[in-house]
């Protein structure tokens, strides 16, 4: 994984026309009267989102995060909870939207609205050197003699289930749980979007870790919210301005070639 990038300020302003007898829905006059942005994530899924020595969320989700809430005019705050938790707290009003590495699918797309995609990412594996050799022979990951970690409810578990049902699955509450379990060889590989594999492949290249260098699957990554039509509208307009500009770039080079802010985690 190269890891050379200068990064660049981010600065912009979104202009937006609202047209006249549209209101705002619920969800978007919650955050206005509040004063507070609450964005739902994981907080361990480097680059897109991870956890610094200061309990500080960083990473590609973060930026995107706190660029809403400066445009909004409100404090970020960001709610921290396991995966599968995120889509019932959105549900249940306890956060006010996701930008969490979530794969805007179709059927999480029938209880929650998704605007995006702001990234578009794959599956990727992320096993140990001495595993290589198998992961290569036809059809290895759908065999029972492979034990894989995956994140509970996400689309690595479909993923497997779908492409390699034979496989022994292990369902992790977290990205870092799986990481352990790959580390102490308790399982022997784990699915997960692609440059979370690169990441730590490069993090733990010591260790013996490797990831494949090609997608599995697309995924594009988008900001969950509830129905709310100018909140959706104000988003779609957010990212296309966030494209246009350049700034999204910007952003994705700061985090995924520029590997200073390795040295911010645990």
């Amino acid at each position: 994984m190269k890891m050379s990038c200068r990064c660049a300020l981010i600065v912009f302003t979104v202009f937006l026309v609202i047209v006249p007898n549209i209101h705002a829905g619920a969800v978007l006059d919650g955050i206005r009267q509040s004063g507070v942005l609450r964005v739902g994530v994981t907080g361990d899924a480097p680059p897109l989102n991870v956890t610094d020595k200061t309990g500080k969320i960083i990473g590609m989700d973060a930026d995107i995060a706190a660029l809403i809430a400066s445009n909004m005019n409100v404090e970020l705050k960001f709610v921290k909870m396991s995966f599968h938790k995120l889509l019932p707290a959105l549900r249940d009003k306890k956060i006010d939207m996701i930008i969490s590495g979530m794969t805007m699918t179709m059927d999480r797309n029938l209880d929650v609205a998704f605007v995006g995609p702001y990234y578009s990412s794959g599956k990727g594996i992320l096993t140990r050197t001495d595993k290589i050799a198998d992961l290569q022979k036809d059809d290895a990951l759908n065999s029972g003699a492979f034990t894989v970690a995956v994140l509970k409810d996400s689309t690595s578990q479909r993923f497997m289930t779908q492409s390699a049902p034979k496989a022994s699955l292990k369902l992790t509450e977290s990205y870092d749980a799986a990481i352990g379990m790959l580390l102490a060889g308790k399982v022997d590989a784990v699915v997960a979007d692609l440059p979370f594999c690169a990441f730590n492949a490069y993090r733990y290249r010591d260790k013996g870790l490797v990831s494949g260098e090609s997608p599995l699957s697309f995924e594009p990554l988008g900001i969950a919210v509830r129905e709310d039509a100018l909140l959706i509208n104000w988003l779609d307009n957010f990212i296309e301005v966030l494209k246009g500009s350049g700034a999204l770039k910007l952003i994705h080079a700061k985090w995924f070639k520029d590997g200073s802010w390795i040295s911010q985690l645990p």
